[in-house]
């Protein structure tokens, strides 16, 4: 374990006790801490080994109505000392805030278990071994294997003058691979906070065989296709709304749900979550205040129903906060951090059975914001994408660029996989199932 919690409560005595001298009764700490390693293949070998250890103590203290903070990423008694006589030092040229509340009292979340010795002792070695698997898997197919494993582990700590005490440590696991062919490429990408469920061997098998099998595309028309979106592209795509479920958001204006909260925007076949305790789930289950974090029911069966509030945002509409508020002082105010996407019993090879002519898509990125009302976003397919006809992949296809609104695309999902834990690219890691989606718009080819 990188810190450990007696450790971390001494040092935020002595944070508070450094407050206090300052004439700052109220003080909080966030304090981080752990170690990286990562090791980095392309060109059908590794060339690249690095590792990294860091701490990191995010003081915050409040006089007055008034609040700041600074950071330092050193923990010697000198380093404590200054980096709390610059808070308050910040915090006395600041405005008073109305707005702003006493710091949080204590609340106990509950216990996850996200730490696992195995993966915090993975070696260069270790890690090695599986990457010249993965490469050999992809190399004996012809191709050429470029990607990343990494194993990490950290704890977060944050304490404050009121009571609250939250610990939570966790390790982590990313192996990502690319198999590149002349003509052609696969992908695949997984995380998980113990190594043993990664399968590298398994993700370089299936890289190599959606470039293989994706090589010679055959250029289609642009046009509003039958589209199946494996998780890692429902993932890409659908994260980029789930800031929008944001007390805050909603009451700045900047939410596509402002004057929506209890519609039906989405199809009967969608519920949504936010889960910091569910099993393939990572991160803390507190807010950046030590709050717990409530399980929510943002979507149920397509009606938009709850949304995330922090502590600022909850005592100003006299409701209670949900415990996902990002760390004052911010102007963004909270956000879900912990997607579930409900899935349903339909695997992807029935729907791709099910589907006459489609297109199966492995992964998206570039995506931008086109309207944040209508929450349009554009796009573009990539490392796997394919033709369907008659129930089956009959071959690759060159990659389209798309424009598709979310909610459109969320009313129209036809089918739904059981949920997985899905990485990618654009968006953070979540439970999402794969999708079968009609009428998904394509509105031209890429060169690549």
């Amino acid at each position: 374990m990188p810190i450990e919690p007696a450790r971390c409560q001494a040092i935020f005595d002595r944070v508070a006790d450094a407050a206090r001298v300052l004439g700052a009764a109220d003080s909080e700490m966030i304090l981080s801490a752990g170690s990286s390693a990562l090791t980095r293949f392309a060109n059908n070998a590794i060339h690249q080994n690095v590792a990294e250890r860091s701490g990191n103590l995010s003081v915050r203290v409040q006089i007055g109505g008034r609040t700041a903070r600074a950071t330092t990423n050193l923990l010697d008694d000198a380093s404590i000392h200054k980096v709390v006589d610059e808070a308050v030092a910040l915090t006395k040229l600041q405005e008073p805030d109305p707005a702003l509340l006493p710091l949080a009292g204590p609340a106990t979340p509950p216990a996850v278990n996200r730490w696992h010795a195995s993966t915090a002792c993975v070696t260069p070695t270790g890690r090695a071994q599986a990457v010249a698997e993965a490469i050999g898997i992809v190399k004996s197919a012809g191709q050429t294997a470029a990607g990343i494993y990494s194993t990490s582990e950290s704890v977060m700590a944050l304490a404050n003058s009121r009571g609250v005490f939250a610990y939570y440590p966790e390790t982590m696991a990313q192996f990502s691979i690319t198999a590149i062919a002349p003509d052609s490429s696969g992908w695949a990408k997984g995380s998980a906070c113990s190594h043993r469920d990664l399968n590298s061997a398994a993700m370089a098998r299936n890289a190599a065989a959606k470039a293989h099998f994706s090589r010679d595309p055959v250029e289609l028309p642009p046009g509003a296709y039958t589209v199946i979106l494996e998780p890692a592209a429902v993932l890409d795509l659908a994260g980029q709304m789930f800031a929008d479920f944001s007390a805050t958001a909603i009451t700045d204006g900047r939410s596509f749900l402002r004057d929506r909260i209890g519609q039906k925007l989405f199809g009967g076949n969608v519920t949504i979550y936010d889960d910091a305790y569910h099993p393939l789930q990572a991160g803390a289950p507190f807010d950046g205040e030590g709050l717990p974090r409530r399980t929510l029911t943002l979507v149920d069966r397509g009606v938009v129903g709850e949304v995330a509030w922090c502590r600022q945002a909850a005592h100003a509409a006299g409701v209670p906060p949900t415990g996902h508020g990002f760390p004052l002082p911010n102007e963004y105010g909270e956000a879900p951090m912990n997607i579930v996407i409900a899935g349903g019993p339909t695997p992807l090879e029935e729907m791709i059975a099910s589907t006459a002519r489609g297109i199966l898509v492995t992964r998206l990125w570039y995506i931008r914001e086109v309207d944040p009302y209508e929450k349009i976003m554009t796009g573009m397919t990539r490392d796997g994408t394919f033709l369907i006809e008659n129930g089956r992949v009959v071959r690759g296809a060159r990659n389209f660029r798309f424009n598709q609104a979310l909610p459109e695309m969320l009313s129209n999902v036809e089918a739904l996989s059981p949920a997985v834990r899905a990485s990618g690219e654009e968006a953070i890691d979540m439970v999402v199932p794969a999708m079968k989606v009609r009428g998904f718009h394509f509105t031209e080819v890429t060169r690549f």
